[in-house]
């Protein structure tokens, strides 16, 4: 959903990223702090004060945001999830799972442990706020540990409202999951009510634009619409896994399609095939060996005056790990791969030999064509 993000430090063998996004969320807490909350908590200290107790909130922020998330890392890792790195960032904090949990316990305590974790935390600097006032520590310590127990707790809260993919979302999820025995209808509920509740969050935002309250109206708004997406993309996801399993990359593949040689010119290829089969790529063989593929995008490289002394062989695309897959690959992986390389289309190889292909038009009308036909719960 957002980019890769640099790598900032590893803990228990978890890369932590931050994504450009963070610059953002980062300079709005900061600003935030140092001109508003922390002024009115404490009055009457000089601005340099309220801008260095806000940059240690902000560090507070984020060392809470990766406590909560290593708290889901660690428990995934506790029952064989895979998670490849934690990244911070606009909207908060995100652990990256390579796979979904295969059960509803596992779901249920990965989701449950950031909101716990966030609570230990909340009770950690509440522990550290009421010492520094007995030790004498100093009002702008006090209060920073002050907000960062109350920060912590609204983290905790709110990430508990039953709306996926908050970590209340997953909780509910692996409720239903557990009673129903059918991971893609809890998903499909679970994410039912993510849905409505962006959209209840973004109704609230407007309502406090209208108001005046433009910075957190609009807030509201970007995350209701994050939620939203999330949502959606979580329930695609469900429908993906439930239509196509374990199923490989065989039963779906196109077989016999249309081939180009690698001696056709480039007019040739844009008369006969384009014109003609309406496909956006073509294999390019030598014989009976693959050797490439053929796109719009590869002719539209090539001079028009040119295209008639040009052949396909010369502009093509190359075979690699990014448009081919194995005919045994499972459809989940190969949908993966789509998604990796931005890829509609992957031929299927077998050795040196093309033996199919497999579009991503295909597979989202096989998606779109079940969902009419079977009940949805």
């Amino acid at each position: 959903m957002f980019g890769h993000g640099i790598k900032i430090f590893s803990i228990f063998g978890f890369d932590v990223k931050l994504d450009f996004s963070w610059v953002f969320i980062a300079s709005l807490v900061v600003w935030s702090l140092a001109t508003g909350y922390f002024p009115k908590e404490l009055a009457g200290l000089s601005s340099d004060i309220y801008w260095t107790m806000a940059v240690v909130g902000m560090f507070g922020l984020f060392f809470s945001i990766v406590f909560h998330e290593l708290a889901h890392s660690l428990v995934a890792r506790l029952f064989g999830l895979k998670i490849k790195g934690i990244t911070l960032f606009i909207f908060g904090g995100m652990a990256e799972m390579a796979n979904e949990p295969e059960n509803p316990t596992t779901e249920f305590m990965m989701a449950i442990a950031g909101p716990l974790g966030s609570f230990v935390l909340a009770g950690a600097f509440y522990l550290l706020m009421f010492m520094g006032d007995v030790a004498g520590a100093g009002q702008p310590m006090v209060t920073v540990f002050s907000y960062l127990a109350f920060i912590n707790a609204v983290l905790a809260i709110f990430n508990l409202i039953p709306a996926f993919p908050m970590d209340g979302g997953r909780v509910l999820r692996a409720i239903l999951w557990h009673y129903t025995g059918d991971m893609a209808r809890a998903t499909h509920i679970a994410a039912r009510g993510g849905h409505f509740f962006g959209i209840g969050l973004i109704i609230m935002g407007l309502a406090s634009v209208l108001t005046g309250n433009f910075v957190a109206g609009m807030w509201m708004v970007l995350i209701g619409m994050f939620v939203q997406r999330a949502a959606a993309s979580a329930d695609f996801h469900s429908d993906i896994t439930s239509t196509f399993g374990k199923r490989t990359v065989a039963q779906f593949m196109i077989i016999n399609p249309v081939i180009v040689d690698t001696r056709v010119m480039v007019n040739v290829l844009v008369d006969d095939y384009f014109y003609r089969y309406y496909h956006d790529m073509y294999p390019v063989v030598d014989g009976d060996r693959l050797i490439g593929c053929v796109s719009v995008r590869d002719v539209k490289k090539a001079p028009h005056r040119q295209w008639q002394i040009t052949p396909v062989g010369k502009i093509m695309v190359p075979r690699s790990n990014d448009n081919t897959i194995g005919a045994n690959t499972t459809m989940i992986d190969a949908l993966s791969l789509m998604n990796q390389t931005n890829n509609g289309r992957l031929m299927v190889v077998e050795g040196d030999r093309l033996v199919g292909i497999v579009t991503l038009k295909d597979l989202l009308g096989i998606i779109t064509l079940k969902n009419q036909l079977e009940p949805q719960g």
